[in-house]
């Protein structure tokens, strides 16, 4: 993973591992990170790869990134961020996400099977057995 991440111009592996403790879950939802171009002068440049929706979004929060991802390098290496349109699996470099595994609290489970345990149709069950999920690992 080092070798295609140096490649990319990652020379910190912890910003594509760690990338929603860095920027945020909401903003690590709505865009990755693609490549890091060092130029001649100071700072490099971060492309973050989103869908064409999210962009606004990603680059308003163009300040905010590049503190985070300082942070995390260090020093001050990122001085700008490029966002990148496409579609929601990325570019076929792009598409492994770097996203911890997340095994589902087995108490929530439980309470969902049983919210929606005398529906007779299957699917209209694992609606709501989705639906409750949600509603109880929502963060308020």
């Amino acid at each position: 993973m080092r070798k295609a991440g140096e490649s990319r111009g990652f020379a910190v592996m912890r910003l594509l591992t760690r990338w929603p403790e860095i920027v945020g879950p909401d903003l690590a939802q709505l865009a990755r990170p693609g490549k890091v171009s060092y130029g001649r002068g100071f700072g490099a440049t971060l492309t973050l790869v989103c869908s064409g929706s999210a962009a606004p979004m990603v680059q308003m929060q163009a300040p905010r990134i590049v503190e985070r991802v300082n942070a995390c390098y260090g020093y001050a290496a990122i001085s700008r961020i490029k966002v990148t349109q496409t579609a929601p699996e990325g570019f076929a470099e792009a598409q492994a996400l770097f996203q911890p595994e997340r095994r589902p609290d087995p108490q929530v489970e439980r309470h969902a099977a049983s919210v929606a345990e005398g529906v007779a149709d299957p699917e209209l069950r694992a609606a709501l057995e989705a639906l409750a999920r949600n509603v109880l690992t929502r963060s308020s």
